[in-house]
């Protein structure tokens, strides 16, 4: 299940090429990488796919393609549009952004929960959930919850954490830096740290998100 750090990818905004970005994230602890890039033909995704889930592969890490082709691997991210019901692969997650997508999901194994906070990557995209309406919605999901959306800071990922997100998923934060691996390590190091005090209280080592359907 995803959890921790979670990489979008957006070979647009990226100052880096796109595998080498995402190579230089996994440097820094990113082990969930959602490829996006949903402009490019089937097969130059396809190829980008083999490169990703090799530098992914070295690590235990996981690639999720968004859209329902999988691109010959095992893990989807759907949007809230559809398809309905979900294809039957080995991980699916979607994007939810409200109550009523919430209570569509069906066989889904994770949603993610945007926009937190304001996104330059999205601007004018929202209104923000802010942490308390993140963690209202986390409340009626029956899955766990990625936050997503503005999360550039480990502040915020505290404030996600603590509204009860078993991870973040960033986009600008990571594609946009100078150094990526920097940037993924200090979102990672903030997201440990901000499970560390509920491990330590006896309570479960990442956030409770709610129980599958």
């Amino acid at each position: 299940m995803p959890t921790g750090v979670v990489l979008l990818t957006d070979r647009r905004v990226a100052r880096r090429p796109l595998v080498t970005a995402v190579a230089a994230a996994v440097g820094g602890g990113v082990r969930w990488v959602v490829l996006r890039e949903k402009d490019l033909p089937r097969a130059e995704r396809a190829a980008l796919a083999v490169e990703l889930r090799a530098i992914l592969a070295e690590v235990g890490g996981t690639l999720i393609v968004a859209g329902p082709d999988p691109l010959d691997g095992d893990a989807v991210h759907l949007p809230a549009a559809g398809p309905y019901p979900p294809p039957s692969v080995g991980l699916v997650g979607r994007s939810c952004h409200d109550r009523a997508e919430l209570a569509r999901l069906s066989t889904e194994d994770y949603v993610t929960l945007s926009p937190v906070y304001a996104s330059r990557t999205k601007p004018g995209y929202g209104p923000p959930l802010l942490p308390d309406g993140l963690a209202a919605l986390i409340r009626r999901s029956p899955v766990a919850v990625l936050a997503l959306g503005g999360i550039e800071t480990p502040s915020q990922v505290h404030a996600c954490v603590e509204a009860g997100a078993a991870g973040v998923a960033v986009l600008g934060a990571i594609m946009r830096a100078d150094d990526p691996a920097q940037a993924a390590a200090t979102l990672r190091e903030a997201f440990d740290e901000a499970v560390t005090p509920v491990a330590r209280s006896g309570q479960p080592s990442t956030p409770t998100t709610g129980g599958r359907r």
